[in-house]
């Protein structure tokens, strides 16, 4: 089985061209200089040159204030970007696994949202990759898989775990938003999840892959605080609107895990384990 990777040289897309290496997979991982996935003729070449089996869509626009202002760029790249390669896929007969995002969802629910949960998102970003679920989800309706993840932490870019290690090994205390409930995950373990959905040719319309509990980001800094040996009563808990910014933020993004089950792949674990085992790795 042929894979190639889109968005390969972001946080996640680095995760799964390093999980199918060492799986020992026939896989070509493409970063934004060698595709751009708006341009459907390089879209289709890169289809003619590698001939995928599957196809894992890891390429996003992911500037969630910057798209308040910018949301028709960030529909380009989040809709009309998959529906180029949902289009190419139905052509060649490839399976297409397509990340988006917890940001669908409004956020005014108080238990984790299912995976058939009506999308409401509050924000131009949300909007936008909701655009890109819906062109897969309707160009490939067989061979097309949603996966949704939310607040990513990996060895390999930017994110908030990286942020508060730095913080943390800095001294001082640090603000961190108190009032906004989701789900910290490894960048790995989704890497892992979208290797075993491949190996899976049944699997088909969305899961959520997002570490088991739930979690404010002022818990999540504790959390990263506490495990590198400093003090985490150095974090101090603030409402989100101290921070300001265009986008309006959903307050909760849980999501549910039912459909793994029903894939016979084990459901995520929780995120303090994940969590854990990422830092002891980097330190």
């Amino acid at each position: 089985m042929r894979w190639l990777v889109t968005g390969a040289g972001g946080l996640l897309g680095h995760e799964v061209t390093k999980a199918l290496a060492a799986e020992g997979a026939d896989a070509t991982g493409l970063d934004r200089r060698a595709l751009d996935i708006t341009d459907p003729g390089a879209v289709s070449e890169a289809f003619d040159r590698h001939r995928p089996d599957l196809l894992v869509n890891c390429a996003a626009y992911t500037a969630v204030e910057a798209a308040e202002t910018d949301e028709e760029r960030a529909l380009r790249v989040n809709g009309d970007g998959p529906r180029h390669l949902a289009a190419l896929c139905a052509r060649h007969g490839t399976r297409l696994l397509h990340l988006s995002t917890d940001y669908v969802f409004s956020g005014d629910a108080r238990s984790p949202y299912a995976e058939d949960h009506p999308t409401a998102p509050r924000n131009a970003y949300g909007r936008s990759k909701r655009a890109g679920e819906r062109a897969v989800l309707g160009l490939l309706p067989e061979h097309g898989v949603v996966v949704r993840t939310a607040w990513l932490h990996g060895a390999h870019g930017s994110s908030f775990v990286r942020a508060m290690t730095e913080r943390a090994r800095a001294g001082g205390p640090v603000d961190v938003v108190a009032d906004q409930v989701g789900q910290p995950t490894w960048a790995a373990d989704v890497a892992r999840l979208l290797l075993a959905l491949g190996h899976a040719p049944g699997a088909r319309g969305i899961f959520h892959a997002t570490n088991a509990g739930r979690a404010t980001w002022y818990e999540l800094a504790r959390e990263v605080f506490r495990l590198v040996g400093a003090d985490p009563d150095r974090v101090r808990p603030v409402p989100g609107t101290v921070f300001g910014g265009r986008a309006p933020r959903p307050a909760y993004t849980v999501l549910g895990h039912a459909r793994w089950r029903e894939a016979g792949i084990p459901a995520p674990r929780p995120w303090r384990e994940a969590l854990a085992e990422a830092l002891d790795r980097r330190i």
